[in-house]
């Protein structure tokens, strides 16, 4: 088999505009999450989320593209620059038809959608944009991406709520692994802070009003985010034979199902898919530095992830570094385990542990080392980035040092 190191990262969302911006955001326990600015936020209950401040189109893209792009498709486009620049890659004839593209996303083209409802249900116009199915799929993003670098490998997205990019990031993987393609550009990108996608949320009274706080005593839900990261996965060897500056080795991955409910999670569907991964990666539970957890700050997904971790690690749990990056940036549903990945790479890389912000008091039923408030600077070799869906989907990915 194949082993799979990761050469290229880029990333927009509610602490920067690209991945140095994100990790300088994270290493200073920054909160990107602040008041919402859309049409009818006055509507909603809910009016906080981990919006993108200060983004506009027009500043990326030309007005043909906008008229292709939904925003969710714009973010996905500018990480997937980045993180190809920075792989140093140019894609050939032969190498361009061994380089795919997979994607996860949960929303898709959200935006698109109430934007055009509104325009046909609330303004009464009998027609939309003809582009609107092509802006709204949520395979838009990973097509243009495969289109814009000439990518004509296997491309595909997959949506599987807030797993979908560790499901993604699986996939891409699993195939270099087996040898199926060479280079993978993979992640997850999401935009559904709008008027419909915040009030179907609300719904569920999952939302937080005033912050989201993951393992403490005073979390009261959890707050949306937007955005995407985006990296390029490649075949160890020709990584090697190139000269790529390495940014860590991707070793184990693992997916369940908890077949139980579709919105409350399982201990024993989370804790098999970490167990399984580890198992994958060939590393034993002592040999974990760090855990981005899935983190949502619910009382249910909370304590029920702290006690899958318990189960899986047993004494060592004690000793590992466990934060939810989403209280920075928020939940950005199905992108939201690419974003995280970020801090994965930065623990084994850079030796930096993302926090938990907005950490007050610590919950009986959440005993870790949760890293409260402040980042830490301390060296890890293995680290695992947990996602857990609504629907009992479990995906985990097993990442180490370079």
């Amino acid at each position: 088999m194949n082993r799979v190191v990761i050469t290229g990262q880029g990333t927009i969302n509610a602490l920067g505009k690209n991945v140095a911006e994100t990790l300088d955001a994270m290493s200073n326990g920054v909160c990107g999450i602040g008041p919402l600015e859309f049409d009818n936020v006055d509507r909603l209950n809910i009016k906080i989320g981990g919006q993108i401040k200060g983004y506009t189109a027009q500043d990326h893209f030309t007005r043909s593209e906008i008229a292709l792009y939904d925003p969710f498709t714009q973010f996905a486009v500018i990480a997937a620059q980045e993180a190809i620049a920075q792989s140093g890659l140019g894609f050939s004839d032969a190498l361009a038809e061994n380089t795919g593209v997979v994607l996860g996303t949960a929303g898709g083209g959200l935006q698109t959608q109430d934007q055009n409802f509104r325009s046909v249900y609330e303004d009464g116009k009998n027609r939309v944009h003809p582009f609107v199915v092509p802006r709204l799929m949520n395979n838009a993003a990973a097509s243009h991406i495969s289109m814009i670098h000439g990518l004509r490998g296997p491309s595909f997205t997959v949506a599987s709520a807030c797993a979908s990019s560790n499901h993604a990031m699986g996939q891409a993987y699993h195939m270099i692994r087996s040898g199926m393609a060479q280079i993978m550009v993979t992640g997850g990108s999401e935009s559904m802070l709008c008027f419909g996608g915040i009030k179907a949320w609300e719904a569920l009274r999952v939302m937080s009003p005033d912050g989201c706080r993951p393992f403490c005593a005073t979390r009261n839900g959890m707050v949306q985010g937007e955005g995407a990261a985006v990296f390029v996965f490649e075949d160890y060897q020709h990584a090697k034979a190139r000269g790529a500056d390495i940014l860590a080795e991707v070793i184990g991955f693992a997916m369940t199902s908890d077949a139980s409910d579709i919105v409350m999670p399982s201990q024993t569907g989370a804790a098999r898919a970490i167990r399984l991964a580890l198992k994958d990666a060939g590393v034993n539970a002592g040999d974990v530095g760090y855990i981005n957890a899935h983190g949502t700050a619910t009382t249910a997904n909370d304590k029920t992830e702290c006690a899958a971790i318990r189960d899986v690690l047993g004494g060592a749990a004690d000793a590992v570094m466990i934060s939810s990056t989403k209280a920075m940036h928020g939940h950005l549903m199905g992108g939201t385990g690419a974003v995280e990945l970020l801090a994965v790479i930065a623990a084994v890389k850079d030796a930096m542990i993302a926090p938990t912000v907005n950490h007050t008091r610590p919950d009986p039923a959440c005993d870790l080392d949760v890293v409260p408030n402040t980042a830490r600077h301390s060296q890890v070799k293995v680290a695992i980035s947990n996602a857990f869906a609504f629907g009992g989907l479990n995906a985990v990915l097993v990442l180490k040092s370079p």
